[in-house]
């Protein structure tokens, strides 16, 4: 007999997951297109804060429904980690690329002819991009990790400490390469503006750099034998 009523659950996190994401991938690449639109009125400081409180307020309303991932990255690594099944890590995945898609095009549509704004492009070499994509993804699986899946965290700041990771690894890397933290940041962005330089850094690194964050994390915390 099918349980209807966990499929409907599914569905209804699948569907927080698309919404979050949606909003993510809204606000993320409209401060740099409003930048390069009105000559950089936002600002490197507005660019991260339309990140960072994208990811604050997204955590806050659906966390509790989805876990408001946002990111295959960090999808993967939750679930490579035993914090989340593997079989739903498609379903995920999915709502989470067709978001970015959605949300890039509606970018588009908007603010005609200034998409290739939100795309995320190095301006330096491709070892320093690579690195840099690497290391502010550990930092922000890092601190997700910490304050999502450690008992002792306050859970009711994880909006604001995974929020200023995102405003710090931004205010850090994001002249250099965007800051993208997330495939889906650069994926969508990409295709509404037939950019594709270099899109193999932003789908790879921040993958492996959410496994070694999250690896980090579960080396260093302390468990409840250990207290």
């Amino acid at each position: 007999m099918v349980n209807s009523d966990k499929y409907v659950l599914s569905a209804k996190k699948v569907g927080a997951e698309f919404v979050g994401t949606f909003i993510l991938i809204f606000s993320a690449p409209a401060g740099p297109i409003v930048n390069q639109k009105y000559n950089g009125v936002e600002t490197l400081i507005g660019n991260a804060a339309c990140s960072a409180l994208a990811v604050m307020i997204v955590i806050l309303s659906i966390g509790h429904i989805s876990g408001a991932h946002l990111n295959p990255s960090v999808t993967m690594a939750f679930a490579t980690f035993c914090k989340f099944p593997w079989v739903q890590v498609p379903a995920y995945v999915i709502a989470q690329v067709l978001a970015s898609i959605c949300a890039s095009f509606v970018l588009k549509g908007t603010f005609h002819p200034f998409m290739s704004g939100g795309v995320t492009i190095p301006s330096v070499n491709t070892t320093q991009a690579f690195a840099l994509e690497f290391i502010i993804t550990f930092i922000l699986m890092f601190v997700i990790f910490a304050v999502a899946t450690d008992p002792r965290a306050v859970g009711q700041l994880a909006g604001i400490a995974i929020g200023g990771a995102v405003m710090l690894n931004i205010l850090v890397a994001g002249p250099l390469t965007g800051a993208s933290m997330n495939p889906i940041r650069t994926l969508g962005p990409a295709i509404a503006a037939h950019q594709y330089d270099s899109i193999w850094i932003y789908l790879l690194a921040p993958t492996l750099g959410a496994l070694a964050g999250a690896g980090v994390y579960n080396i260093v915390k302390i468990t409840k034998e250990e207290e």
